[in-house]
């Protein structure tokens, strides 16, 4: 029955004279996001979008791969109307009634967007001569402007087009329209949220992961590789940087306060990813930090790790539960993933009894303990990293 449909944005209509700029890079991402179903035509017409499918589309992939297009609010099956002739569009939207809900009786408002001006019935006039047009061709159905159980929508533009339904999008800025961020992924549930939710205004992500074998498997890296697929079917492709931190974490637990290791180790992950993040032109560094989650993520804490970063650091889910990180998680398909029993990094080298209220100048003195060899560890770790272009 639907050939097209029609996409809604809601944020990307309140970009003035820049909105045809977010206008084509949704159309982009739509396309990218359809391409491996087939050959879909996507247009831009008086502030909406529409893809046209072709013969043998699938309607349900269709639709899934839409829902994971960040800007779009709404997507709503249509009845393309070729032709705009009055008597046509009425024949042609009480077929569709007839089919969509065939006989049953409810009640209905008729809505009416009329995007081409010239067009000589305006909108009120649409709506209250397809309502007596539809009360007439079927008398089951009564008018309710109020709280109707159905809208049917005709929109008169090039063509006039009918549907009744529109199905949530997961709303936001089109990737691509926010600048380029580094995220350092672990194998949590937390950090692949935070790439989802700072992907959703529109920000191209890359990854850096940080690996210490042989006290993290190969499956806790393929874990971590599982998380970026999943939440590259919103973003796009993700570039993954993999460090290996062995010889760094090793040489951070001989030298400095078991209570310090997380805070120092945390440090030197963010100097590691935004040295990673400058080379790929990234403006930001992106973690799935929570404030009291855990020791190295309290106020005191999240300073302290702060203070080596000179660009920003971006933290989605910094005042959020973890019910609500996990709610999230369940949503977009990387929970499962998240819980599988692979250990990271950092839980492998957890003090008994972290510092919660480090003092920087404390910290500070204790890594001169590493500066023989650690900055040349760093160059080495960066220099080593494998990249896996992850889509």
């Amino acid at each position: 029955m639907y050939k097209a449909f029609l996409i809604k944005y809601a944020e990307i209509g309140l970009k003035g004279k820049n909105r045809h700029v977010f206008e084509n890079a949704l159309k982009d991402q739509i396309r990218f996001n359809l391409n491996k179903l087939g050959e879909y035509a996507v247009s831009r017409e008086q502030g909406r979008v529409f893809v046209e499918c072709p013969d043998d589309f699938d309607y349900d992939e269709t639709v899934a791969a839409l829902q994971r297009v960040f800007g779009i609010t709404g997507i709503s099956p249509v009845v393309v109307i070729e032709s705009t002739d009055w008597e046509n569009i009425k024949q042609e939207v009480g077929d569709y009634v007839e089919k969509f809900y065939g006989r049953k009786p409810f009640t209905f408002k008729v809505e009416a967007k009329r995007g081409n001006k010239q067009y000589p019935i305006q909108s009120p006039e649409i709506c209250s001569k397809m309502g007596a047009y539809l009360l007439n061709r079927f008398p089951e159905l009564s008018v309710d402007v109020h709280t109707p159980q159905e809208y049917i929508t005709v929109e008169v533009r090039n063509k006039a087009y009918v549907y009744s339904n529109t199905l949530k999008g997961p709303g936001g800025m089109p990737v691509g329209t926010g600048g380029r961020a580094m995220l350092l992924l672990s194998g949590g549930i937390d950090s692949p949220v935070a790439g989802y939710m700072i992907s959703k205004r529109g920000v191209t992500i890359e990854a850096t992961y940080f690996h210490a074998p042989p006290y993290t498997s190969e499956r806790a890296k393929q874990k971590v590789v599982d998380l970026a697929k999943i939440i590259s079917a919103y973003t796009g492709p993700i570039k993954l940087h993999v460090v290996n931190f062995t010889d760094i974490q090793l040489y951070i637990y001989e030298k400095c306060p078991h209570e310090e290791l997380t805070i120092i180790m945390r440090r030197y992950m963010m100097k590691i990813a935004e040295k990673i993040a400058n080379r790929n032109k990234c403006i930001g560094l992106i973690t799935g930090e929570s404030i009291g989650q855990v020791a190295s993520q309290t106020m005191h804490s999240l300073a302290a790790t702060n203070a080596v970063c000179t660009m920003p650091v971006y933290r989605p889910l910094i005042g959020m539960d973890k019910q609500e990180i996990i709610d999230i998680s369940e949503r977009i398909g990387t929970f499962e993933t998240s819980v599988l029993p692979y250990e990271d990094c950092c839980t492998i080298f957890v003090a008994k009894h972290p510092v919660t209220r480090p003092i920087l100048s404390v910290i500070e003195k204790n890594e001169l303990n590493l500066s023989e060899k650690i900055d040349e560890m760093v160059k080495t770790a960066i220099d080593t990293r494998e990249i896996i272009t992850v889509k």
